[in-house]
């Protein structure tokens, strides 16, 4: 439950619009919610700006739509990561109003488009074409975050000049996700052109000794530009919500 919403209810309380009784059911599972499968975490949104965002991977459809169900009272933004096809139908079936990302692997739950709350633009650059899906889903998550978002697909160290074409939009950004397999090296070139911190995010794209995304993590770790952080190997999510709360840094009183 956001401040918002709990807002609402104690100002239709005061008002005489609600009863005590429909006060305190409504907030009765105000704090967490025990469904015996999950454990969700309602107040999170007023504790950390935002709901908790299920991880869809190793859980059945059926676990995530009860979440979902459970959630949709009490939030305006439910997303859930990893969550293949064929869940995302059975999903969707349940909770028509849910959308699916399939590129991101992404179920999203927004009656509205989010209003951007941060302070500038959150670029996410994917080095390849095979990187685009964890490039999503970090932009989506930004995005849903409340961020002014901008992509810019395919510009690896291949073709380096492809980047350079973009040079403006990464000079104006507040936050730079970088997203890369094969070597990593991207992170490093990015960073070396721009003040702004730039979040890596080794994906799993790669031959034979690129082992899954350990060689584009290790060498985005050992990166010379000191503006690097990075983020565990196809974790675009995380990269998305570093960046945003990054971009909701209160600014100094003028």
């Amino acid at each position: 439950m956001d401040k918002t919403r709990l807002t609402r209810i104690l100002e239709n309380l005061q008002r005489g619009d609600l009863s005590v009784d429909d006060a305190a059911e409504r907030l009765t599972n105000f704090v967490n919610e025990d469904l015996s499968f999950a454990n969700i975490d309602h107040h999170r949104s007023l504790r950390k700006g935002f709901p908790e965002v299920i991880f869809g991977e190793g859980k059945t459809s059926e676990q995530i739509i009860g979440i979902i169900e459970k959630m949709m009272p009490q939030e305006d933004v439910i997303l859930a990561t990893r969550v293949d096809q064929e869940k995302a139908q059975q999903i969707l079936a349940a909770i028509p109003q849910c959308n699916y990302e399939a590129d991101a692997r992404m179920i999203i739950c927004a009656p509205e488009p989010p209003k951007p709350t941060g302070h500038g633009t959150v670029l996410v650059i994917s080095a390849g074409t095979s990187d685009i899906p964890v490039a999503r889903e970090a932009l989506l998550t930004a995005w849903y975050m409340r961020n002014n978002v901008q992509a810019v697909f395919d510009v690896g160290v291949a073709g380096i000049h492809r980047l350079l074409s973009h040079r403006e939009a990464m000079e104006k950004a507040t936050v730079i996700i970088v997203v890369a397999g094969m070597e990593g090296a991207l992170p490093s070139v990015v960073a070396g052109m721009v003040k702004a911190p730039v979040i890596a995010v080794p994906t799993s794209v790669g031959y034979g000794v690129s082992f899954g995304g350990t060689t584009a993590l290790c060498g985005m770790l050992s990166s010379c530009s000191s503006n690097v952080a990075v983020v565990n190997i196809d974790n675009g999510f995380g990269a998305g919500y570093m960046a945003s709360a990054i971009n909701h840094i209160p600014l100094p009183a003028s």
